[in-house]
């Protein structure tokens, strides 16, 4: 943590939005999925209003960077488009990227649920340790906004085809009224999160359907005992 600064972003830092940008579509490209694409304006946008995150080195160079989004009149909150760069991955910056974003959303909006969406692995595994779970897209917000957001990302036909119901990213759901969530705290094995994966690989892209799902689920099944 002493090597790079960790704070909420502000029109100070907007000389890094094209650099989250572009970092931003890389990730997705090198995923071979997708986020929905945002603009260096969005992202600047998003520091003004005190709704983003950035870590940087003391010699002020980019580490990562995430934002936040409220839905559905501030019911639910949308922690987004986390990144770090390569240089600092297995740093713990995502960690902390991600624990200040989180801390951000209950401190602005405290009733709020804080939710995401996403097909990486490292990152369902931060949520899970944060108090989120797995949940269906019909528990997330209705916002028809929010759901316009993915219309960029490589997969929108998947999520349209499926009547936005599902989608190879997998939904994500802290609520501070639901004490199921604790349970879902103490998911830190990435093998659960590899089964689901499988699962929607299989159920979207077609193959070995069958065999797929009987072992996702098997191994779903063991780990929640």
């Amino acid at each position: 943590m002493s090597d790079f600064i960790v704070k909420i972003a502000d029109k100070t830092h907007h000389h890094y939005a094209d650099e989250i940008c572009f970092q931003m579509e890389e990730s997705a490209k090198a995923r071979g999925t997708g986020i929905a694409r945002r603009s260096p304006e969005y992202v600047k946008l998003k520091m003004e209003e005190g709704k983003a995150i950035i870590a940087y080195t003391k010699k002020g160079v980019l580490v990562g960077f995430c934002y936040i989004e409220t839905w559905s009149h501030s019911k639910y909150v949308a922690n987004s488009g986390l990144i770090v760069m390569p240089d600092f991955r297995k740093s713990g910056a995502a960690r902390a990227i991600k624990q200040k974003a989180f801390a951000l959303s209950r401190s602005k909006y405290p009733l709020a649920k804080v939710f995401g969406l996403t097909t990486s692995l490292p990152v369902m595994k931060l949520n899970s340790e944060l108090g989120y779970y797995p949940v269906t897209f019909s528990e997330l917000t209705d916002d028809k906004d929010f759901w316009k957001g993915c219309s960029s990302c490589v997969n929108y036909e998947i999520l349209t085809a499926k009547e936005h119901k599902n989608c190879l990213c997998t939904g994500m759901l802290y609520d501070p009224l639901d004490a199921k969530r604790k349970k879902w705290y103490f998911i830190k094995n990435l093998s659960f999160y590899k089964s689901l994966s499988r699962i929607k690989q299989a159920l979207f892209i077609k193959k070995d359907v069958k065999e797929l799902i009987s072992f996702s689920m098997m191994k779903i099944s063991n780990m929640l005992g």
